[in-house]
């Protein structure tokens, strides 16, 4: 049993605009309104940990920004936060720990970072300085894509490799006289990373 914090409901009524609905009865209230409510209601007796299920579905942008405004600070005071999400950008930022669920089937858990880390995907955008029809065959080891249209080369490469022969590769495109005008990189993001993992599974379940 928790004292009543007024300063604290006050804060929280304040930060999802229902300050000046207090005196409102719940019919009062619009669509959006009664969802900031009800999130009001489960943050009321701020409490140690929170389980939300989907609490992005259906809501409008200015409320999904607020919501996570909230949850940021609780979990930077400690709050243990359990979410469940169809939109894995939201679970990129917050997570510290990620479960993947697909068919039912609890198919992988682990630490963000070490997730991304295991079965990640980096990206090395290579953009020519002048535009060539075909890659030359004594590159064909690491299985460059060419994109003729952005005169660019594409290499990706697992980010726990750690022979990825980076420096090779591009000796090699200088010893065949493609000249290099920018190089950068992406990591594949937790989204790409889901993707593949339910594909394996269903591959497994199938037989596949």
């Amino acid at each position: 049993w928790k004292k009543k914090d007024t300063k604290y409901i006050e804060e929280l009524l304040k930060t999802l605009s229902l300050w000046d609905k207090k005196n409102n009865t719940l019919r009062e209230l619009s669509g959006g309104m009664k969802r900031r409510l009800l999130i009001a209601k489960a943050l009321s007796h701020n409490p140690q940990i929170i389980f939300l299920d989907e609490p992005s579905a259906s809501v409008d942008v200015e409320l999904r920004k607020d919501m996570w405004n909230i949850i940021k600070e609780l979990k930077s005071k400690g709050v243990t936060i359990i979410l469940t999400t169809h939109y894995i950008e939201e679970a990129e930022e917050i997570a510290d720990r990620i479960g993947i669920i697909n068919n039912g089937q609890l198919i992988k858990v682990d630490k963000k970072d070490e997730l991304i880390k295991e079965m990640g995907q980096k990206k090395l955008i290579i953009d020519l300085h002048d535009k060539i029809e075909q890659i030359p065959k004594s590159l064909d080891k690491y299985k460059l894509i060419l994109d003729s249209q952005l005169d660019k080369i594409i290499y990706l490469y697992n980010v726990k490799d750690e022979n990825l022969g980076i420096t090779s590769l591009l000796q090699l495109l200088k010893d065949n006289r493609i000249k290099i005008k920018d190089i950068k990189t992406e990591q594949s993001s937790l989204e790409s990373i889901f993707i593949n993992l339910v594909k394996e599974s269903e591959n497994e379940y199938t037989g596949g």
